[in-house]
C-alpha cells in the first residue's frame, strides 16, 4: 500500500489495525480498484470515506489505547471504527451516523466487530448516556468544536476534530484539569458537519 510509505505511522498498534483492516471493504464496489489509492472515495449520500493517510494522521493524534472508551462522529462507511475497534479492544467505540442509509451500511460493514455500536443520531450532540468518552473524533468539519463534544471528553482525553469552513483546520484538543489544550495539526477539507 502506498500510502504506508508516508511514514505517519508510528504506533505499531495503529499500523497492525491498518493492516488488519482492509479498506476494500468498506468502499462500494465499483471502487474496489481504488481502494488503496490515498484519496477519498464516494460512499453514496453525498458522503466520501476519507483518503488513508488523513485517516493514519487523525488516528496517530488521537492517541488510542487498549481499554478506551471511544465517541466517533460520522461513521459513513465503518472504516475509521473497524480500525479504533481493533487498537482498543476490550474497549468501545460508539460511531454515531445522521444519515440513516450510512448507518445501516456501517452497522452491516462492522458486524465483525463486536465492540463497536453504531447509532442513529445527530453527532454535534455527542453520545450523553455514554460519556465521558476517553478519545472522540470527528470526521465531518465543524464551523467550531460542539459545546457537547467538550462536556463529555474525559479528563486527560483526547478530541481530534476539524474546524472551519470550507477548509478545516485540524485540532487535537487534551483536556486537563478541565481545560481544553488545542493544538493545530494542518488544513484539511472535510464533508460538513450538520447540526440539527
Amino acid at each position: 500500500m502506498r500510502w504506508k510509505s508516508l511514514g505517519i505511522l508510528k504506533d505499531s498498534k495503529i499500523v497492525e489495525a491498518f493492516e488488519k483492516v482492509n479498506r476494500k471493504d468498506f468502499v462500494p464496489k465499483h471502487l474496489v480498484s481504488e481502494a488503496y489509492e490515498d484519496h477519498p472515495l464516494q460512499i453514496g449520500e453525498g458522503q466520501t470515506i476519507s483518503q488513508p493517510s488523513t485517516v493514519a494522521i487523525m488516528t496517530q493524534a488521537l492517541e488510542p489505547i487498549k481499554g478506551d472508551k471511544v465517541l466517533e462522529v460520522g461513521a459513513g462507511s465503518g472504516w475509521q471504527a473497524a480500525i479504533l475497534s481493533v487498537i482498543v479492544e476490550p474497549g468501545k467505540v460508539y460511531t454515531i451516523e445522521r444519515i440513516n442509509g450510512l448507518a445501516e451500511l456501517a452497522k452491516k460493514n462492522l458486524e465483525a466487530y463486536g465492540n463497536v455500536q453504531v447509532i442513529l443520531s445527530d453527532g454535534s450532540k455527542g453520545l450523553p448516556s455514554e460519556a465521558p468518552f476517553d478519545r472522540i473524533i470527528v470526521a465531518c468539519g465543524a464551523e467550531k468544536v460542539p459545546e457537547a463534544l467538550k462536556e463529555q471528553l474525559a479528563e486527560g482525553g483526547v478530541m481530534v476534530i476539524p474546524v472551519g469552513r470550507p477548509h478545516q483546520r485540524m485540532l487535537k484538543i487534551r483536556k486537563k484539569k478541565g481545560l481544553l489544550e488545542v493544538q493545530d495539526l494542518g488544513s484539511f477539507v472535510f464533508v460538513p458537519l450538520i447540526i440539527e
